[in-house]
């Protein structure tokens, strides 16, 4: 089958490196966004398949960091997790081809992310062995250290828009750290997660340094977050369900890096240079059909050229094509029906108050009827306290508005709940720098956005777009728990 690779027999979790079915017996369908129809199942697992998992993780770390996983040294981590890279690179096109056919993304966006599954396998691996402690001067006749030790079993929340990449940057931390990983995939997207478990166990993970357990989020994901067994949670989601998993996992103790998306600002100022910024700015909206946490959903633009710069912008979405994401277009289906009955929504509400639609992209004539295929869309003079200025779509609609001075612009741009990602455009180095230093965010790119940007750069929000930081050295920090050892010697 076409990118069809399933797990044995189509409705297994993977534990302690074997296929295990779900307990309930029960499965889930997996349905191509594409045509709206199903080409899969996966394990439907709850409390139990859970709570399996984490016994398996548990043994494989040891009560003391002594058992099968436990016992790797540092050096040992980063070699299999280096042999995991290079295994991921060689099936690079399976994963590409499981990754767009059950998100939807289109084939070179899949592509791309198995890339970066890659590389942060690669970053890791070479980092692992360079997690170091410290001394510290404290006293005469004492001699004060520190040392970082992974904190036992973590949980690993992965949603469904970047499946392979937020498994790289959490998972991969994790295991470099040290710990033995139980990670709880979205049921719409978890096929390439499956392989990638299956490729671990090829190159060498012991049994239980990796589980994945399949199945709705209000039976596998909360059984996962509320499971004592589990020492440090990575989530990434909404607010709402981050809030549910933070709690749910205060009742032990357990910490929690929650990212919780976002509504990014792209302030863009009069003496910005629009050939740079404007194919970027439409990128960051229209990437995985605008399903991305840090997708650069409001245009701020000065006045001065704000008119030029929403003209230019149009043309260029005007000109973009949706179809299915084998087809490898500019951009493909939303996940779900209910994904895409949400943007909908939001752009009824747009006319219903009347705010203009200065472009929009088109879908191809031959694209399957029964697809989740939405049209990019921009949308002109939006006001930035309406809903569509201060609320996450989670799809390819861009919100643009004027500013009419730089206190103007941050005003807007601190104006929501959310602080994930900023991106700045001018040609006055000063200002980029104030502008950056005063908005309320967790990355902010100049005259350039990555929409959360490179392996190595530490990736997360404040306000409502969450706390804790992944990617980069700053990840396997917050995979570890610091012990303080004071020695006296006279």
């Amino acid at each position: 089958m076409d990118g069809g690779w399933t797990p044995t027999e189509g409705r297994h979790h993977f534990i302690g490196n074997r296929w295990i079915a779900a307990q309930s017996g029960q499965s889930i369908d997996v349905v191509d966004p594409s045509f709206g129809a199903p080409f899969a199942k996966i394990a439907r697992g709850n409390a139990a398949d859970i709570d399996a998992a984490v016994r398996a993780a548990r043994n494989a770390f040891g009560e003391f960091g002594n058992g099968d996983w436990g016992r790797f040294t540092a050096t040992e981590r980063g070699r299999l997790l280096l042999r995991l890279s290079a295994r991921v690179t060689a099936q690079a096109e399976e994963l590409a081809r499981l990754e767009s056919r059950t998100t939807g993304k289109p084939l070179k966006q899949g592509r791309a992310d198995a890339g970066a599954l890659a590389r942060y396998f690669e970053y890791y691996g070479g980092a692992a062995d360079k997690l170091h402690g410290e001394t510290m001067p404290y006293s005469t006749g004492m001699t004060v250290l520190t040392i970082r030790e992974p904190h036992g079993v973590t949980g690993h929340i992965i949603p469904w828009n970047y499946p392979m990449q937020i498994f790289g940057r959490s998972v991969g931390a994790a295991l470099a750290a040290g710990n033995a990983c139980v990670v709880k995939p979205a049921e719409d997207a978890c096929l390439s997660l499956l392989r990638v478990a299956e490729l671990a166990a090829e190159v060498g993970f012991p049994d239980g340094a990796l589980n994945i357990v399949t199945g709705y989020g209000n039976e596998a994901g909360a059984a996962l977050a509320a499971h004592g067994g589990i020492d440090h949670i990575s989530f990434t989601g909404s607010p709402v369900t981050g809030t549910a998993v933070a709690q749910a996992a205060a009742k032990h103790h357990c910490p929690v890096t929650l990212e919780l998306g976002g509504k990014s600002p792209q302030i863009v100022f009069a003496d910005a240079n629009l050939d740079e910024v404007v194919p970027v700015v439409v990128n960051a909206i229209v990437q995985n059909a605008g399903q991305t946490c840090s997708a650069g959903s409001r245009l701020l633009a000065e006045r001065a050229n704000y008119e030029e710069l929403v003209a230019r912008v149009g043309d260029v979405m005007s000109r973009l094509k949706v179809g299915p994401a084998l087809a490898d277009l500019d951009v493909g289906p939303l996940i779900r029906r209910s994904q895409l009955q949400r943007v909908w929504d939001y752009l009824s509400q747009a006319q219903v108050d009347r705010i203009p639609v200065a472009a929009q992209g088109h879908v191809v004539e031959d694209a399957p009827q029964t697809g989740f295929f939405q049209a990019p869309t921009l949308l002109r003079d939006v006001p930035p306290t309406h809903k569509l200025a201060q609320e996450e779509i989670f799809g390819p609609v861009l919100a643009a508005m004027p500013f009419d001075s730089e206190d103007d612009a941050l005003r807007i741009a601190n104006g929501t709940l959310y602080g994930l990602v900023a991106g700045v455009w001018t040609r006055d180095g000063a200002r980029a720098l104030r502008v950056a230093r005063k908005v309320r965010s967790g990355q902010v790119f100049i005259n350039n956005y990555g929409a959360g940007g490179g392996i190595e750069l530490p990736f997360g929000g404040v306000k409502s777009s969450g706390y804790g930081r992944e990617k980069g050295f700053e990840a396997l920090l917050g995979f570890t728990t610091l012990k303080t050892i004071a020695i006296r010697h006279g």
